[in-house]
């Protein structure tokens, strides 16, 4: 049981894989599956942390590792939602890099940090930029879902909470909008904060 948060927060990297899979492929129902599955994979990363801090298991490995697994998740999905259209339009392309050197850069200083023995958890506003990111990612998962196993279109008048299918799409494209702002804002932040961890000598244990 002590590993068991752990296992949880490592099994976000296959679940990448499996999720394109189901969402690529030409099989009944199979973007509905890829929708479920990222919305357990999504919400995984509430459940580790909260098993962890249940079963007071909480350390340095899977701060690090809860914090490495929820990039792979978000981004592996924004990568892909790219490739395949219409999910994400071409231009957001250039969001998507953003938002990748920007998690290059944190995540290498928190292995630089890591290397002098300081973990550098995460903070509330990069929290909030991932819960962002997962929204819009589970949302175009859910356009596409509707489009290609509901049959859900405009002159079908089939809608959810009051919005039709190209609404919830706009709502998806707003939270990666919204993520992206986030994303650039918390990682300048984050970067003036703990800068001179870059240019700190590591420690080292004898």
């Amino acid at each position: 049981m002590r590993h068991l948060p752990n296992i949880i927060t490592i099994i976000r990297v296959p679940s990448v894989f499996v999720i394109a899979f189901f969402a690529a492929i030409e099989m009944k129902w199979g973007a509905t599956i890829a929708f479920w599955l990222f919305f357990f994979a999504a919400a995984s990363d509430y459940v580790d942390g909260w098993l962890a801090r249940k079963l007071g298991v909480v350390s340095n490995f899977g701060k690090l590792m809860d914090a490495l697994t929820d990039k792979i998740l978000s981004i592996g999905m924004m990568l892909f939602l790219l490739v395949m259209p219409p999910i994400l339009p071409k231009y957001c392309a250039f969001l998507v890099v953003i938002i990748l050197v920007r998690e290059f850069l944190i995540t290498g200083l928190r292995l630089v940090a890591a290397s002098s023995g300081v973990v550098l958890a995460a903070e509330r506003s990069g929290k909030i930029k991932t819960v962002l990111q997962l929204l819009s990612i589970g949302i175009l998962l859910f356009v596409n879902a509707a489009r290609a196993d509901w049959q859900w279109t405009i002159e079908s008048g089939d809608s959810f909470i009051g919005l039709n299918v190209e609404q919830w799409y706009g709502v998806g494209l707003g939270f990666f909008f919204a993520a992206t702002l986030l994303t650039v804002t918390s990682g300048t932040g984050y970067l003036i904060k703990y800068w001179k961890i870059f240019w700190e000598e590591p420690t080292t244990k004898s």
